[in-house]
């Protein structure tokens, strides 16, 4: 994928409109979130290892929340059972476009479908594997819970939803991973200027949850198990197992 270098908030700004996943984000996206996001390049190789066991044949992959479409690479790549097939779906053309770009260079033989479309209008069935990588966050709070269970209902048993996304924590405990993910973000070049800029202009929009929420969220949709399989600082990646 492109390496441009994210330089979308290092100018000071007047007036900070909301977060969007535009042009100017997709065209700096790999470079901003292995910047921004703690565990990123374990998280999404290890997809494709989660993918290799629990893939089942003549069944379908989705990657919903799909971006530039680096989980459905690690998903394609991991993928070792016959018949299966993946399904791509954002609600960002710009993002899409570019996916389609890198989906078309790859080698694999596995089909790919890409939709632009919003996840929750997008029926799962006979699911594999699902994820949803740093996108439930983006999902408002009060369609969640269906949103997962969906997901839940279309899963064949024994599939499994990768879950990642950013988590909040009880006070003392939350200021010392936002201090150590502030710092993260610092070791990786990025200014005070550009932190507190696009944490303004992702406030009310990425909305986190605690690691709770989150178990008990699955759990009500019908998960059987949910297991925390990584965590760094305020970050986690989680199994929702049907």
């Amino acid at each position: 994928m492109n390496n441009v270098l994210d330089r979308i908030y290092a100018e000071p700004r007047a007036e900070l409109s909301g977060f969007a996943f535009d042009d100017a984000v997709a065209r700096v996206f790999p470079d901003m979130i292995r910047r921004s996001v703690p565990g990123y390049t374990t998280i999404i190789p290890m997809t494709g290892i989660i993918t290799s066991q629990y893939a089942q044949p003549d069944s379908v992959l989705y990657d919903l929340g799909c971006s530039l479409g680096a989980s459905t690479l690690a998903m394609r790549h991991g993928v070792d059972k016959a018949g299966c097939r993946i399904v791509g779906v954002d609600n960002s053309d710009a993002m899409l476009e570019r996916c389609r770009k890198y989906i078309e260079a790859d080698s694999s033989s596995v089909p790919v479908e890409l939709l632009l479309d919003d996840i929750r209008n997008v029926p799962v069935s006979n699911a594999s594997v699902v994820t949803l990588n740093f996108t439930l966050q983006f999902i408002p709070l009060e369609d969640r819970l269906s949103l997962l269970s969906d997901i839940a209902e279309g899963l064949n048993d024994g599939g499994v939803l990768i879950l990642s996304e950013k988590l909040v924590f009880e006070e003392g405990e939350q200021t010392v991973l936002e201090d150590l993910h502030y710092d993260f973000k610092r070791a990786n070049g990025y200014s005070d200027l550009e932190i507190s800029q696009k944490r303004t202009a992702l406030e009310n929009y990425l909305v986190p949850e605690t690691l709770a929420q989150h178990r008990e969220r699955l759990l009500s949709a019908g998960f059987s198990r949910v297991v925390l399989w990584y965590q760094c600082f305020n970050f986690c990646s989680l199994l929702a197992i049907k």
